[in-house]
Protein backbone atom coordinates (compact mmCIF):
# COMPACT_ATOMS: atom_id res chain seq x y z
CA UNK A 1 0.00 0.00 0.00
CA UNK A 2 1.03 3.59 -0.32
CA UNK A 3 0.12 6.76 1.00
CA UNK A 4 -1.01 9.56 -1.55
CA UNK A 5 -0.33 13.43 -0.14
CA UNK A 6 -3.63 15.72 -0.56
CA UNK A 7 -2.27 17.32 -4.29
CA UNK A 8 -1.54 13.67 -5.17
CA UNK A 9 -5.08 12.73 -5.02
CA UNK A 10 -5.89 15.48 -6.78
CA UNK A 11 -4.01 15.36 -9.74
CA UNK A 12 -4.64 11.84 -9.93
CA UNK A 13 -8.71 12.37 -10.08
CA UNK A 14 -8.08 15.61 -12.72
CA UNK A 15 -4.44 16.27 -13.83
CA UNK A 16 -2.65 13.12 -14.14
CA UNK A 17 -0.32 14.34 -16.33
CA UNK A 18 0.94 16.03 -12.85
CA UNK A 19 2.48 13.45 -11.16
CA UNK A 20 5.53 12.27 -11.87
CA UNK A 21 6.56 9.26 -13.72
CA UNK A 22 8.06 7.77 -10.09
CA UNK A 23 5.02 8.81 -8.72
CA UNK A 24 2.81 7.73 -11.46
CA UNK A 25 4.47 4.13 -11.47
CA UNK A 26 4.50 3.92 -7.97
CA UNK A 27 0.52 4.34 -7.86
CA UNK A 28 0.15 1.90 -10.81
CA UNK A 29 1.80 -1.63 -9.12
CA UNK A 30 0.35 -0.41 -5.22
CA UNK A 31 -3.13 -0.16 -7.10
CA UNK A 32 -2.56 -3.79 -8.47
CA UNK A 33 -1.01 -4.99 -4.91
CA UNK A 34 -2.66 -3.99 -1.60
CA UNK A 35 -3.81 -0.67 -3.09
CA UNK A 36 -4.27 3.12 -2.62
CA UNK A 37 -4.42 4.88 0.93
CA UNK A 38 -4.63 8.63 2.09
CA UNK A 39 -4.86 9.88 5.05
CA UNK A 40 -8.43 10.93 6.92
CA UNK A 41 -7.76 14.46 6.62
CA UNK A 42 -6.98 14.79 3.42
CA UNK A 43 -10.51 14.40 3.36
CA UNK A 44 -11.14 17.54 5.06
CA UNK A 45 -8.63 19.09 3.21
CA UNK A 46 -9.68 18.69 -0.15
CA UNK A 47 -13.26 19.62 1.12
CA UNK A 48 -11.62 23.24 2.65
CA UNK A 49 -9.65 23.66 -0.79
CA UNK A 50 -13.04 23.48 -2.63
CA UNK A 51 -15.39 25.12 -0.29
CA UNK A 52 -12.57 28.21 -0.68
CA UNK A 53 -12.72 27.77 -4.25
CA UNK A 54 -9.06 27.29 -4.14
CA UNK A 55 -10.01 23.86 -6.52
CA UNK A 56 -12.55 22.97 -8.56
CA UNK A 57 -14.15 20.06 -9.06
CA UNK A 58 -16.56 18.34 -11.23
CA UNK A 59 -19.23 17.09 -9.05
CA UNK A 60 -20.40 18.25 -5.96
CA UNK A 61 -17.47 18.14 -3.09
CA UNK A 62 -20.09 15.71 -1.04
CA UNK A 63 -20.07 13.43 -4.54
CA UNK A 64 -16.36 13.75 -4.97
CA UNK A 65 -15.38 13.40 -1.27
CA UNK A 66 -17.53 10.14 -1.64
CA UNK A 67 -15.10 9.12 -5.03
CA UNK A 68 -12.00 9.30 -3.16
CA UNK A 69 -13.15 7.17 -0.24
CA UNK A 70 -14.63 4.51 -2.73
CA UNK A 71 -11.36 4.24 -4.59
CA UNK A 72 -8.71 4.54 -1.65
CA UNK A 73 -8.32 3.34 1.62
CA UNK A 74 -8.88 6.42 4.36
CA UNK A 75 -6.40 5.67 7.19
CA UNK A 76 -8.01 7.69 10.08
CA UNK A 77 -6.02 9.99 12.85
CA UNK A 78 -5.28 7.07 15.91
CA UNK A 79 -3.84 7.92 19.01
CA UNK A 80 -0.40 6.71 17.57
CA UNK A 81 -0.49 8.96 14.17
CA UNK A 82 -1.31 12.26 16.46
CA UNK A 83 1.69 11.52 19.12
CA UNK A 84 4.25 10.70 15.84
CA UNK A 85 3.03 14.24 14.57
CA UNK A 86 3.76 16.14 17.14
CA UNK A 87 7.64 14.21 17.07
CA UNK A 88 8.89 15.51 13.73
CA UNK A 89 12.36 17.50 13.89
CA UNK A 90 12.33 21.20 12.77
CA UNK A 91 13.56 20.27 8.91
CA UNK A 92 9.82 18.68 8.87
CA UNK A 93 7.27 21.40 7.61
CA UNK A 94 4.80 23.01 10.66
CA UNK A 95 2.10 22.43 8.85
CA UNK A 96 -0.30 20.43 11.11
CA UNK A 97 -2.10 18.50 7.80
CA UNK A 98 1.55 17.81 6.51
CA UNK A 99 2.54 16.46 10.13
CA UNK A 100 -0.72 14.17 10.43
CA UNK A 101 -0.05 13.01 6.31
CA UNK A 102 3.15 12.01 7.03
CA UNK A 103 2.27 10.88 10.39
CA UNK A 104 0.31 8.61 8.65
CA UNK A 105 2.72 7.07 6.07
CA UNK A 106 5.01 7.20 9.50
CA UNK A 107 2.87 4.46 11.43
CA UNK A 108 2.08 2.45 8.83
CA UNK A 109 4.84 1.94 7.32
CA UNK A 110 3.96 3.42 4.22
CA UNK A 111 5.65 5.88 1.23
CA UNK A 112 4.16 8.64 0.57
CA UNK A 113 3.75 9.93 -2.84
CA UNK A 114 4.52 14.12 -2.33
CA UNK A 115 5.81 16.71 -4.45
CA UNK A 116 6.59 18.53 -1.11
CA UNK A 117 9.93 19.28 -1.61
CA UNK A 118 9.86 20.00 2.63
CA UNK A 119 8.68 17.02 3.12
CA UNK A 120 10.77 15.15 0.85
CA UNK A 121 14.39 16.90 1.87
CA UNK A 122 13.49 15.95 5.59
CA UNK A 123 13.88 12.70 5.51
CA UNK A 124 11.58 11.88 8.10
CA UNK A 125 9.03 10.28 5.48
CA UNK A 126 10.35 8.02 2.78
CA UNK A 127 8.52 9.63 -0.05
CA UNK A 128 8.39 8.85 -3.87
CA UNK A 129 8.39 11.89 -6.49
Amino acid sequence: MILLDTHAVLWLAQAPELLSDAAEDAIVSERRRDGVAIAGQSLWELAMLIARKRIKVKTSTRDFLHEVERYMTVLPVTAAIAERSVQFSGRYPKDPTDRLIGATAAVHGLKLITQDRAMRRSGEVECVW
